[in-house]
């Protein structure tokens, strides 16, 4: 997947992609990543971005001109330009359904806003998607662009060294992951559940089935009711000693 980062601050990317899973998948050309500095995309002496919002009112909007041209030069002479998101607390929510979604394209595109936004003719004029990573605002898009490449990279054939990882992530089947355990067997008189020691596989697979079940109910009940329960997931939610059996 190629990935082409607009924004004002370039070098807020060199860290957190030059680690881990995101740079593995660079080095091993599952993704290709470009980040382009606004400003080379002015026209002026002084490099300006932005400027006061007609009507009034506090800060500073950044101009359509620069990303204009940023985008009509990145895409220029591709027969089939990339989707293209603007990062905006305005957008619709970022979720595991969009990564997915995501994760299938060949080329995104991805804006970062900053001061008190973009100018609308950005959006009007170019096919920008709005999103957001949350109901809150941060000073710039650069971390929630972050975000988003993350989940969606690692959502790559190839990216994870288990598939099984991605498939079993919270939200990948809209319910949140099961409680894990390693070594030691016990740590501070907290002990592994027998279940995960019994060799059975199919009473650890329903033993996390319902353990995932519950944390969701606790956790986020707004999940649950959104999903088709099946018959073997309402049997689980409604067996409380089913846990005392397992030991």
């Amino acid at each position: 997947m190629r990935i082409d980062i607009l924004t004002l601050f370039p070098e807020m990317f060199l860290g957190p992609f030059d680690h881990s899973i995101i740079k593995r998948a660079r080095d091993n050309a599952y993704v290709q990543l470009r980040i382009w500095d606004i400003r080379n995309f002015t026209y002026d002496r002084h490099r300006v971005v932005d400027d006061v919002p007609y009507g009034g009112g506090p800060g500073m909007i950044m101009k359509p001109e620069p990303v204009f041209a940023a985008v009509e030069a990145i895409t220029k002479g591709a027969k089939t330009g990339p989707r293209m998101l603007l990062m905006c607390p305005q957008g619709q929510p970022f979720s595991q359904s969009l990564a997915k979604e995501l994760a299938q394209e060949t080329w995104l595109l991805f804006l970062c806003g900053h001061y008190e936004g973009v100018d609308e003719r950005v959006s009007i004029g170019l096919p920008f998607e709005k999103v957001s990573i949350g109901d809150y605002v941060l000073t710039g898009g650069e971390l929630p662009a972050m975000v988003i490449i993350d989940a969606v990279a690692r959502l790559i054939p190839g990216v994870l060294g288990e598939p099984e990882s991605a498939e079993q992530d919270s939200f990948a089947d809209g319910l949140l992951e099961h409680p894990h355990y390693t070594r030691p067997q016990e740590f501070r008189g907290m002990k592994v559940p027998e279940v995960l020691l019994s060799g059975h596989h199919e009473k650890i697979r329903r033993w996390r089935r319902r353990q995932s079940l519950l944390r969701t109910r606790e956790l986020r009940p707004d999940l649950l009711s959104q999903i088709q329960l099946s018959r073997e997931d309402e049997e689980l939610l409604a067996n409380p000693v089913e846990d005392e059996e397992w030991g």
